[in-house]
């Protein structure tokens, strides 16, 4: 289907380096074709409808390394940027692209772009850093980002002449929907100019609010390191009597991680997403549930993400941040305020934990580190061969292409619906709504 279609800058015209098969059974990966296409949808009633309408379901651009390539890898300049809040493994992205880019292909000069979008602008004042194997070959084992971060965008048109004043010919952008969306705009004014330079996306949001793909990067670890985080928040509401832990995770707009954390470390009793509406006060609110709980048990613990409840707030937030979100109102401050009161007559204590920056600063975990290093050598693949303005990304558990415009369109959220939210609500033993 023409709208998973990914864009070429045109005909490949070298012959791969990589020595690897065109033959089926000899032990040798073998290259991957353009006609190499995985179906999106696989539901039985999809099939189904495909057979009665006689369509061509709509299907995805396997990833991987193809016999032919677009740039002589001799003459080939490349840039990595990363933008945005922080997240486990963007270094480990950054050192795969590079260790992909110099021994699979043979590409020498590798550009490192300073604190995001802004190292495209020369009056910044940033420059470029040069990359090499031996200066990204341990950057893996730390958090945060070796090339710095901002948020926001850049004026496009200048962005794409300090590419072009450059000589680059890929820019490989580590990012979430903003920095996606950003480097579409950098490969959309690079086509009115008929220029050859590839732009690739490689998913980053802590979040894991990127829609269509199966997981963003980072993702996993930020569970994985909060979920100590909610045991010792256990302890301390068992801590003493009637004692109410209340630990707020990032999620803006979606409540992957609050959820996780929750399934992983299931001593968690009320979880709160950004897509749930519910009532704090009446019979069936949040306050009389919590009451219940601590006449049974003594003790709860409370897990909210950080885009949760902002219905609550009588004043609505207009102020943004630099790269157009919303910020929303601190739930979690509300929440402990909110709690306090309605129980002030009676023997509370409140521990109130906000671990958001060390959960986004941590280095990522092996699971991570083994998504985070094959992303990168897709992304290489994908850019060596011509391709541009798509996504290395995981969809169905297959490693595939997708054009970024298909998935910045829209949020992922959680499905209330559906599975993963019901096994939460299993795991907690919440109700369906407090409404």
């Amino acid at each position: 289907m023409s709208e998973f279609r990914i864009a070429s800058l045109g005909q490949p015209q070298y012959k791969s380096p990589l020595k690897l098969s065109t033959v089926k059974g000899d032990n040798i990966f073998d290259f991957i074709y353009d006609s190499d296409r995985l179906v999106f949808d696989l539901s039985i009633d999809q099939y189904h409808h495909c057979l009665k309408t006689g369509k061509e379901p709509s299907c995805l651009e396997k990833a991987g390394p193809r016999q032919n390539i677009f740039f002589d890898s001799k003459h080939t300049t490349a840039a990595i940027v990363t933008c945005g809040g922080l997240c486990p493994g963007i270094n480990n992205v950054i050192r795969g692209v590079v260790m992909g880019l110099h021994y699979f292909y043979g590409v020498k000069k590798i550009l490192g772009v300073p604190y995001g979008y802004e190292g495209l602008n020369p009056d910044k004042g940033h420059g470029f850093v040069e990359l090499t194997p031996d200066k990204v070959k341990d950057i893996h084992q730390f958090g945060g980002t070796f090339l710095g971060s901002s948020r926001g965008g850049q004026d496009v048109s200048v962005m794409v002449d300090t590419l072009e004043a450059n000589q680059i010919d890929m820019l490989f952008a580590i990012g979430g929907d903003g920095t996606l969306k950003g480097v579409d705009a950098i490969g959309e004014e690079i086509q009115k100019r008929n220029a050859k330079i590839s732009v690739v996306g490689i998913p980053k949001t802590i979040d894991n609010d990127i829609d269509l793909i199966d997981e963003s990067f980072g993702f996993e670890t930020a569970f994985d390191v909060a979920s100590p985080i909610l045991r010792d928040a256990h302890n301390e509401a068992t801590g003493a009597f009637n004692g109410v832990s209340i630990v707020k995770l990032m999620g803006r707009d979606s409540g992957f991680i609050a959820a996780s954390a929750a399934l992983a470390m299931p001593v968690v009793n009320f979880v709160l997403v950004p897509e749930m509406d519910f009532d704090l006060e009446g019979e069936k609110g949040f306050l009389k549930a919590l009451e219940q709980r601590l006449k049974q048990k003594r003790h709860a613990v409370i897990v909210v993400a950080e885009g949760a409840g902002q219905h609550l707030f009588q004043k609505k937030s207009g102020v943004k941040d630099a790269s157009g979100n919303v910020k929303h109102q601190d739930i979690g401050i509300f929440l402990k305020e909110r709690i306090a009161e309605h129980f002030k007559d009676a023997s509370i204590t409140i521990k109130y934990i906000d671990p958001s920056y060390i959960i986004r600063s941590a280095p990522a975990n092996s699971s991570d580190s083994v998504y985070c290093s094959r992303l990168a050598y897709h992304a290489v693949h994908g850019a060596m061969a011509g391709k541009t303005r798509f996504v290395s990304s995981k969809v169905n558990n297959k490693f595939v292409y997708v054009p970024i415009a298909e998935v910045t369109k829209k949020r992922k959220k959680i499905d209330m619906e559906g599975e993963f939210w019901f096994s939460v609500l299993q795991s907690t033993g919440q109700p369906f709504s407090w409404r």
